[in-house]
């Protein structure tokens, strides 16, 4: 990874151009001015007297940047609070992108806020002739997220799934994607069906129990996959070491946050542990050790 600039590693204040209410509970702020960001990569958000954080890049064309943010700790709750015309430090872009060659046909695979960082992938990629299976989910109709943006694009299909069946079909965005993959499985000569218009790759970010299943789905089917992991970040460059994970030892702000499956799968605490903000394992639900 080439080096990151000092300009880069020291926050500089933004102006916040326009504020979009997506969810009750989740914001849209467009900065003025561009942070050179590619698709994928995250920007460090500094809320002068409250905190620092992380937060995946939604948008940059080169004279607007924008962030999507669930609210739900004290720093977002405050960056929720500021108007149109506050300012706000950025600093980056940091970590590693989305890769792809023109004319591939992509599975887009986002769930909750993760479709944000998609629809810039999105926006992208179509650029370069390739075409999209875009699959948003969420929990409910309400908290569907970048649907109308996405349907607007061109050579984007979208596919919607909802937990409770409110919008879309009643599910999850992985058996969407199974669907999908299923229909143009591999040939015993381990070639694809060019006629069943195959899909390339994978790209996905959202909640790491829905992404271990992509990572699952996508190896079962040997299709290459990147997915965006997200862990405690402090510095953003590779200096605190707070976001290696297990046992890799590689630091997910500059080896990722975009992963390929293989190295995912080779993480052993991928799907079942994080780290706080003190390195301490914090596990998820489903694999948390029994007493």
């Amino acid at each position: 990874m080439p080096a990151i600039s000092l300009q880069s590693r020291l926050p500089r204040t933004y102006r916040i151009v326009e504020i979009h209410q997506e969810t009750p509970e989740v914001r849209t702020l467009a900065f003025a001015g561009s942070l050179g960001a590619k698709p994928g990569q995250f920007v460090m958000v500094w809320i002068p007297g409250v905190d620092e954080i992380p937060l995946g890049v939604a948008y940059d064309d080169g004279a607007v940047t924008k962030v999507t943010f669930f609210m739900v700790g004290d720093a977002t709750k405050a960056l929720a609070e500021k108007k149109v015309g506050d300012l706000v430090g950025l600093r980056g872009p940091f970590g590693t992108c989305y890769e792809w060659r023109p004319g591939q046909h992509i599975a887009l695979v986002a769930g909750g806020y993760g479709a944000a960082p998609m629809y810039f992938v999105a926006r992208e990629t179509v650029s370069h002739g390739c075409t999209m299976e875009a699959i948003v989910g969420a929990r409910s109709k309400e908290h569907l997220l970048y649907v109308d943006q996405l349907s607007s694009l061109p050579h984007v299909k979208v596919h919607i799934a909802t937990n409770d069946g409110s919008a879309g079909r009643k599910g999850f965005v992985t058996d969407i994607l199974e669907e999908l993959l299923s229909a143009c499985p591999l040939l015993p000569d381990k070639r694809r069906d060019p006629t069943c218009f195959p899909i390339d790759q994978i790209f996905t970010c959202g909640p790491e129990p829905m992404l271990v299943k992509v990572s699952e789905v996508a190896a079962k089917h040997q299709v290459p996959s990147q997915l965006a992991l997200a862990r405690y970040m402090k510095c953003g460059f590779g200096l605190c070491g707070q976001c290696v994970v297990d046992p890799l030892g590689i630091r997910i702000c500059t080896e990722g946050p975009v992963v390929k499956n293989e190295q995912c799968l080779e993480i052993k605490e991928f799907g079942k542990y994080a780290r706080d903000s003190l390195g301490r394992p914090v596990h998820y639900p489903a694999q948390k050790p029994k007493a």
